[in-house]
């Protein structure tokens, strides 16, 4: 395994520290914490010479999933961009900036409330998500590709389950912090 100085070779698999934690969740979710780690740092990687972040393409990726999202009446306000994209509003409108900049978005009035803008995908937003879905692809296939298809089934199913449990819960509280108790 190569190491970057933000992977801790004591978290590799095999390792002391690893060992300790061996079984259960928690050792699920640094396995998951990694792996989205990597596949992240390779997207930004790929994606980079395209002048998208992967946080701007997971915003394209949601506006394009609205249809109709080139028309006014259909394109997603703003502020239900940062909903779904859990971020606050604020990030959301640096994201946009950032894409209406290079032409991938446009911004719109909404025609049902002055206050409220809607966001428009653009011709070339839309040849941006094709390089999007490429890159995505062959990181995926690079990371997966020697899982076998059983296998990602049933990681995908496990997955699904535990975040409609997660969310069926409601949010999760804040446990206070250990100085509170004081």
């Amino acid at each position: 395994m190569t190491t970057t100085p933000t992977d801790d070779p004591a978290d590799s698999p095999g390792t002391p520290r690893a060992a300790d934690r061996a079984g259960g969740a928690a050792e699920l979710a640094d396995a998951m914490t990694r792996a989205i780690k990597r596949i992240r740092r390779q997207t930004g990687w790929r994606l980079e010479p395209y002048g998208i972040t992967p946080g701007q393409a997971r915003a394209l990726r949601t506006l394009a999933h609205v249809p109709g999202c080139e028309t006014p009446d259909h394109a997603m306000r703003l502020s239900d961009l940062a909903d779904k994209l859990h971020i606050a509003p604020r990030s959301a409108t640096t994201v946009v900036d950032a894409l209406e900049e290079a032409g991938l978005v446009e911004r719109s009035p909404d025609p049902a409330d002055r206050r409220a803008v809607r966001i428009l995908l653009t011709e070339a937003g839309r040849a941006a998500l094709e390089r999007i879905g490429q890159v995505r692809d062959e990181v995926a296939q690079e990371y997966f590709g020697e899982v076998s298809p059983a296998d990602e089934e049933v990681l995908l199913r496990v997955l699904r389950s535990a975040e409609a449990r997660f969310l069926a819960a409601g949010p999760p509280r804040r446990s206070a912090s250990p100085d509170a108790a004081r």
